[in-house]
């Protein structure tokens, strides 16, 4: 006998709204142009997949943004959220997330991946879209299950879990487990916040060169 499949867990659902569970901020920094060139001629990057074998893609390095220029986004966050005070969290053996790190990925480095950031570590997440030619498809997605028979599922990680993996109870599935539900389109110097317990993901990766990639600077905060 075979044995019977694990029975999908269903998420809770509540349709991403912007104000509410991610907020939009344009022109985000004074001087992009500035920023990305000064990305672009770092020298200390490192290497992920399909380079190396790590679960993120690309390359990335940090910080992305001097406190100078990080100081005003972060007022905007916690203006934006409603929240007295941002921090970034570790775990008491060290872990964190890479707040304030620049990644560059091309197109034949990765796709869509949907997740979660872990809710031990953070609460809001932000990216900075930092490539000026970048197509307006490669700006980030939320996602929501679909189940085998089709029918769609939720699109959030909560208490106790504290990411997807936990959430599901597995740590793989179906190539189609997951369905796009709302899309930001990619625009240079536009900070996207959102909450980051939704499932989400880069839309879409471009180009071959560095100058090319999908530039952009990810940030992880505690509220």
């Amino acid at each position: 006998m075979q044995p019977k499949p694990t029975p999908v867990r269903m998420l809770p659902y509540r349709k991403p709204t912007q104000g509410r569970d991610y907020w939009l901020l344009d022109d985000a920094l004074p001087d992009p142009v500035a920023v990305r060139e000064r990305c672009l001629a770092r020298d200390d990057w490192t290497q992920g997949y399909p380079h190396r074998p790590e679960a993120w893609p690309g390359m990335r390095t940090m910080p992305a943004l001097e406190p100078a220029e990080l100081e005003p986004l972060e007022a905007w966050v916690r203006q934006a959220t409603g929240s007295k005070r941002l921090w970034i969290e570790s775990t008491p053996d060290g872990g964190h997330l890479n707040h304030n790190c620049v990644q560059v990925v091309g197109v034949d480095e990765s796709g869509p991946k949907p997740h979660t950031d872990s809710r031990r570590l953070c609460r809001y997440a932000a990216v900075l879209y930092l490539n000026p030619t970048a197509p307006a498809d490669c700006g980030t997605s939320f996602y929501r299950q679909r189940l085998p028979n089709g029918q769609l599922g939720g699109n959030a990680v909560m208490p106790p879990h504290a990411n997807l993996v936990e959430a599901l109870g597995s740590r793989f599935v179906a190539m189609n487990s997951f369905v796009e539900d709302v899309a930001i389109e990619h625009r240079f110097n536009r900070l996207l916040l959102y909450r980051a317990n939704l499932i989400h993901s880069a839309s879409d990766y471009c180009g071959h060169a560095l100058a090319d990639k999908r530039m952009a600077a990810v940030f992880f905060w505690m509220a």
